[in-house]
Parts: C-alpha cells; structure tokens; sequence
C-alpha cells in the first residue's frame, strides 16, 4: 500500500505478540513504510482506519492490545491539476523509474503560495505526464528537495515503485547527500552539528534550533578551504530537515554566504551560496547503486576566486567525514 496509487486501497493488521503497548500510530506506520507518520495519523483523523472490535472513535495515541485488529483504507489520490509548463531541464539521467536533475539556483521546486506556476514541478508534469499520479497531488514525484535559491542535483520518481523506495531510502539514510557551501568566517576543523530543528517560534516561514519540540537533525562538515574572511565546507546531510544545512550553519556562527534568512548577506551574493554536488542511492527496481556528480555553477566558482579560497578540483572532492 502506497500514498499515491490511482485506485483505493484496503488491508486488515492484527496486533502480534510483542506489538502491544505501542501507540495505534506507531503500530501502524510500521506496516505501512511508505507512510510517514504525520500521514498515518491524518488516515486516522479522518475516518480511513476501522478498528474490527468494539471500539470508541480512534485516536492516533491509542494503545494497541494483542489480537487487536484494524482495517485501514487508503482512499484514492485526486488526479493532479497543476499545469503542464514546458520550461528547461538539466536532466543527468532519466529511466522509466527515476529522473535526476540539476536545478537551477532560483527555481522554485513546487508549486506554493507566492510561486503558482513556473515551477520545477510544472516542467516535470509537462515533461514526463505520468509523474502527475505519483507520491501526492502537489508535489507528484518528489520525494526530496531543494530551495529555491540553492542548486544542484535532485532525484524525482516517476513510478510508485521508485516513490515508495526513494522516500524509504531516505528514511533509513541510504541516500547520500553532498554539499557545496561558502561560509562566513574561519573553518579549520570537521565536525558534525546535532541540534534538532523546528518551526521558528515568531517567524513562521523560517526554521529554527529548538532544545524542545524539535526534530532530530544531523550536519556533517568538513573544511575544503579557509580564510580569516570565509570557508568553503564539504557538507553531508545525516537527516534531511527544511533548511536544514542554512539553519544549522547560522547555529554555529557561520552562515551560508548570501542567506539573507539566515544570518549573512556578506559580500553581495545574489542567493545563497549553496549546491547540492554529489547525490547517491540505490536504484528502487536494480537496486544498482548509483552516484551523480554536478560541479558547482559559476557563481559559486567566482565566489571562491573573489575571496581569495582554494578552488579544489570538484570531481575530486570526496567524503572524507
């Protein structure tokens, strides 16, 4: 059973020995790994899941008992009607499963408030038309992103099956994601920073470090180059949170150079200077491992140079954390 299938989809759980005493979410959401749990708990909210015994209305924190049975119904997903754009695309590699792209920096990724149309997603829907189906109504084929002013490489399923594997390849961190990132200040050591990370508390649209409440969130970091002005990070994402690298470089007193969000406008960089340059995973129907490479694009390159760093040769620039 998967998030997105075209048709309704039905299935009965019996709680087993050793499953008592979890939450009836968590319960759940292991039998259902495509799902994450924020979406098990909505199937709960809104009628989708039917306990086959003598039950009040469910609620997501119930505690399940052996021999409990439910039935879980996943209502078919809404066709797409988000418009097909035909726009440019850097396309890396393409199969009938999978597509990865290098996109852009100012390219906003889907569809949202401020951005309607002209979309990464609006030139998928118009390039490959049977992504529309595939891992939600807004965001068909996505199963990771970029923001909008950050580069770089992106995978985007084009199946169910590559959906369903993709988002568990990230949830268990079998897909590696590899930065480019110019900082301000000095960085002479490696290093890994563990804060979890939440909405911010008065600025809604930005994230923030949260000692509560927040989810787990894991940086890894390693210096390329450096100066008293700035640093040149090889960074590796552990988790993928929203902002996550901008919000944890702010954290350590070393914003991404031409985030205006978060913390460093320094030297007049006209978006922050961030690329995704290295992607790797498995292939969800080979299960052939695959690695992508895209060098940083010219302006992070000029940046460099403009700051008087070492520019290492990018295809040699391996994980070394």
């Amino acid at each position: 059973m998967e998030p997105s299938s075209l048709s309704a989809q039905s299935n009965n759980w019996t709680v087993q020995a050793g499953e008592g005493g979890q939450r009836l979410d968590v319960f759940l959401a292991s039998h259902l790994p495509s799902f994450s749990r924020n979406q098990v708990q909505n199937l709960i909210k809104e009628g989708h899941v039917t306990p086959l015994f003598a039950a009040k209305p469910l609620k997501a924190s119930l505690p399940v008992t052996e021999g409990q049975a439910f039935r879980v119904v996943i209502p078919a997903s809404k066709p797409s009607e988000i418009p097909a754009q035909s726009l440019p695309l850097d396309i890396v590699f393409e199969d009938d499963h999978l597509l990865v792209l290098n996109k852009p920096a100012g390219l906003v990724v889907h569809p949202g408030a401020g951005n309607p149309d002209s979309t990464l997603i609006n030139a998928l829907v118009a390039h490959c038309p049977e992504i529309a189906g595939v891992g939600g109504v807004q965001r068909p084929g996505l199963v990771h992103r970029l923001d909008k002013d950050t580069s770089g490489l992106l995978a985007v399923a084009k199946t169910d099956l590559a959906y369903r594997s993709l988002v568990k390849q990230i949830r268990y961190r079998q897909m590696s994601r590899e930065y480019l990132g110019l900082v301000k200040g000095k960085v002479t050591e490696p290093g890994l920073i563990d804060a979890a990370i939440g909405r911010h508390v008065s600025a809604r649209k930005k994230m923030a470090v949260q000692a509560e409440g927040g989810k787990s969130a894991k940086t890894h970091f390693v210096p390329l180059s450096a100066n008293d002005e700035a640093s040149l990070l090889h960074l590796k994402l552990e988790t993928g949170r929203t902002h996550q690298i901008r919000v944890h470089l702010q954290f350590i007193h070393h914003p991404i150079l031409g985030d205006v969000v978060y913390g460093s406008s320094h030297g007049g960089f006209g978006r922050q200077m961030l690329h995704a340059f290295r992607l790797s995973f498995q292939h969800p129907k080979t299960g052939k491992a695959l690695s992508f490479f895209a060098p940083p694009p010219e302006d992070l390159t000029a940046a460099v140079q403009a700051l008087g760093l070492a520019a290492p040769v990018w295809k040699d620039v391996v994980w070394k954390g």
